[in-house]
């Protein structure tokens, strides 16, 4: 009996790993079966026995296929059997996917957001007018908001025109508007009375018994 003991390290590499080593070991077989009739038979019922590990799936179409694809890749594409779908090759598997392009809209203003960068640049198709004023005011106290959210209790507002006019390329600017921005304070207050309110909360709160 010792010598038919089986050692992981004498076994072939698993190649889908969720079927485990009877199925891997039933393609393999499958594979060396010299009848072809006989091997088509042996390769639908390996079919089965995959569709049976997800019953609510067997018979849709889409997973048939999925699970064709498998046995040949499995079978590492030696298995010569009829498939109602076409059997994939090697190197489309092998094939690296196109790198996906993420946007980085002007990393070095992180902190205003992809969102800001949008906004801007809708507002450069309007046409100049009191509309297209107010909507580029309202970018800017936006943007100031969120450089105080992530950087310091207070800006200056022609740091906010200046980031402004160069994410809109030259074609937002502020600098010579007679407007100013709503004041640091107002745009925190908010925060500062969401973090009093919780501060209050905790101050409020019995201690807990240690044991």
């Amino acid at each position: 009996m010792t010598n038919a003991l089986e050692y992981n390290s004498e076994r072939s590499t698993l190649i889908i790993p969720e079927y485990g080593r009877h199925l891997q070991k039933m393609v393999e077989h499958a594979v060396s079966i010299e009848d072809d009739e006989e091997r088509n038979r042996v390769a639908n019922s390996i079919i089965s026995v995959m569709g049976n590990m997800n019953p609510h799936l067997r018979d849709v179409a889409d997973f048939q296929h999925k699970l064709w694809d498998q046995l040949f890749i499995i079978s590492d594409f030696k298995l010569d059997v009829e498939s109602p779908f076409p059997k994939p090759s090697r190197e489309k598997l092998e094939e690296r996917p196109d790198t996906l392009d993420y946007p980085q809209n002007f990393p070095k203003y992180r902190f205003y957001g992809n969102n800001i960068k949008r906004m801007i640049d809708e507002a450069k198709k309007y046409e100049d007018g009191e509309f297209k004023d107010a909507l580029v005011l309202a970018i800017a106290n936006h943007m100031k908001k969120s450089f105080l959210n992530w950087n310091r209790d207070t800006v200056d507002d022609n740091v906010i025109f200046e980031h402004l006019k160069e994410l809109s390329g030259g074609e937002l600017n502020l600098k010579n508007s007679d407007e100013d921005l709503s004041d640091s304070s107002n745009l925190m207050r908010g925060k500062k009375k969401f973090t009093k309110n919780n501060n209050s909360k905790r101050s409020g709160r019995k201690p807990r018994k240690r044991y």
